[in-house]
């Protein structure tokens, strides 16, 4: 099956777009955020409160008045080993969470071809085989972030090389390495426009949180509004 949406042109038209699919679809965005950050927010409370990390960030901020005590404080609660087992829960749940994002694409995509959109579609990432292969993704990726992170040049080339890896492991069942030299060919002739559009993305994700935090539930998933629109335009499906 060959795609065949139109290819759409400029930033102000990819913006827009991304927009479009975001807001025609903000029932199941709610619920893909309330998905992935309160069963986020439950792992951390639970495990920060079973290893006493709470009660340890509680103490120190009693140090707050005094910023280099607090930051020892806070320094050593970061070396402890309660904290470094917590990490590793924390990372194992945003890995288990990741294929959330490949159910947003589905939709958008169902969206295109105007077929009913159900709550189901938000799961596809963990159906099968899928789940393995997007995990194992997230992982991999998630491990060379923190690592790239740092120096943030290196973390910001890692996001970009693999800006559509997703989508390519989903619609075109691209392997990742593949999606990495493909990510690079679009990028070496488009890198402003994705650039201005990734960052318009980032700030708008951000946005909600100065709505009471409430807003943060609406617009937490649209960068992968922005991902999808970018990956319609930049890239053709043939079978």
């Amino acid at each position: 099956m060959e795609n065949k949406y139109p290819q759409k042109t400029g930033i102000d038209t990819v913006l827009k777009t991304a927009f479009g699919y975001w807001s025609s679809t903000l029932k199941f965005q709610v619920i893909f955020s309330l998905l992935y950050l309160s069963i986020l927010f439950m792992v951390y409370y639970f495990f920060a409160s079973k290893y006493g990390i709470i009660s340890q960030l509680e103490e120190a901020s009693e140090l707050i008045s005094d910023f280099s005590a607090y930051n020892a404080e806070l320094m050593k609660i970061s070396k402890s080993q309660e904290w470094y087992h917590m990490t590793l829960i924390i990372i194992g749940t945003l890995v288990f969470l990741f294929p959330l994002n490949i159910g947003v694409f589905l939709i958008f995509r169902k969206l295109d071809l105007k077929e009913p959109l159900e709550l189901s579609d938000l799961f596809i990432g963990y159906r099968g085989i899928n789940f393995f292969k997007y995990i194992s993704f997230y992982l991999f990726w998630f491990v060379i972030y923190t690592y790239t992170a740092p120096t943030v040049i290196l973390g910001i080339i890692w996001v970009l090389i693999t800006l559509f890896s997703a989508p390519l492991m989903f619609f075109m069942d691209k392997r990742f390495f593949e999606t990495m030299e493909l990510n690079f060919k679009v990028l070496k002739s488009n890198l402003l426009e994705i650039l201005v559009c990734v960052l318009v993305g980032f700030l708008f994700k951000y946005s909600g949180i100065l709505l009471c935090g409430v807003g943060f539930l609406l617009t937490f998933p649209f960068m992968n509004a922005i991902i999808y629109t970018l990956y319609q335009k930049y890239f053709k499906e043939v079978d």
